[in-house]
């Protein structure tokens, strides 16, 4: 049961917690957003509308709707591996899974460039046939697919395995076929879980840096996230658009952290119904 502090101690753990809190994370927050304040409406204006910002955006949420809906539908079916069926290589499965919490992103772009760069085998058999995946597009999805691939599974897979097999056997008995169980059965009950997934699928697919710094080759108006585009503006000393940039991807970052404690009630309310 959860309770107020009550000695000093706590409430100077409380306080040193809260310190933290506005230095690490309110006040550099808020110096992003005084900064572009500070230079006005025309500033601002003027910074969204050059070319490179614009196709920053674009490439950001390009690259975020191709990564995204590719890792929601991968997460499902391992999930759904996971929790309804015992085979060989089960727990190595789950342990390739966990691969990109624990290697650098940079080491992921590293390794991507080095399979299909130019100068590999790959890459002059890409190459040969006019394809080209690294410092393109292709490249930069490839590898935010692989940083974010966890993320939907991770969720769902502790999800199934509390809500049990029982109504799904229950409409097998009934006659209903494999669909007919996800779509009615399976799907209502993950619903918010599959959600809350894709919302922190999407905010590291927008933030990427480390990987795609390493596969984009960093060519402006081509290669260019949000995330990279803030590095090279402040290594061109275009302080005020930099800051745009920063403020742009803090504004999305916001926002997912709301819609993300929004879902984490959604959660916490449903997984209290049955006991009500």
């Amino acid at each position: 049961m959860r309770k107020k502090p009550q000695s000093f101690g706590q409430w100077l753990q409380v306080g040193a917690g809260l310190a933290v809190v506005v230095v690490m994370l309110i006040i550099p927050l808020a110096l992003i957003f005084s900064q572009v304040i500070a230079g006005g409406w025309t500033l601002l204006t003027e910074n969204l509308s050059e070319d490179f910002m614009q196709h920053a955006i674009g490439l950001t949420i390009f690259v975020a709707l191709l990564s995204v809906p590719l890792n929601m539908v991968f997460g499902i079916l391992l999930a759904w591996c996971m929790t309804h069926y015992q085979f060989r290589g089960k727990r190595l499965l789950s342990l390739f899974v966990d691969i990109p919490y624990a290697v650098s992103p940079v080491v992921a772009g590293l390794c991507y460039l080095v399979v299909y760069g130019a100068e590999t085998v790959m890459g002059r058999w890409l190459g040969a046939h006019n394809v080209q995946l690294m410092f393109a597009w292709p490249g930069i999805v490839m590898v935010t697919i692989f940083v974010t691939v966890p993320y939907v599974a991770r969720i769902l897979i502790p999800v199934m395995q509390t809500l049990g097999s029982e109504q799904e056997e229950a409409a097998l008995s009934l006659g209903a076929s494999g669909w007919q169980i996800f779509w009615q059965v399976t799907m209502p009950n993950i619903r918010w879980g599959l959600v809350y997934g894709v919302v922190l699928t999407n905010a590291r697919a927008i933030g990427e840096f480390g990987a795609v710094s390493v596969v984009s080759g960093t060519v402006m108006n081509q290669t260019l996230t949000l995330s990279l585009l803030v590095e090279q503006l402040n290594n061109d000393y275009k302080t005020a658009a930099a800051f745009t940039a920063a403020a742009l991807l803090a504004g999305m970052a916001i926002l997912t952290v709301g819609l993300k404690s929004l879902l984490e009630w959604r959660l916490q309310q449903n997984k209290a119904a049955p006991q009500n």
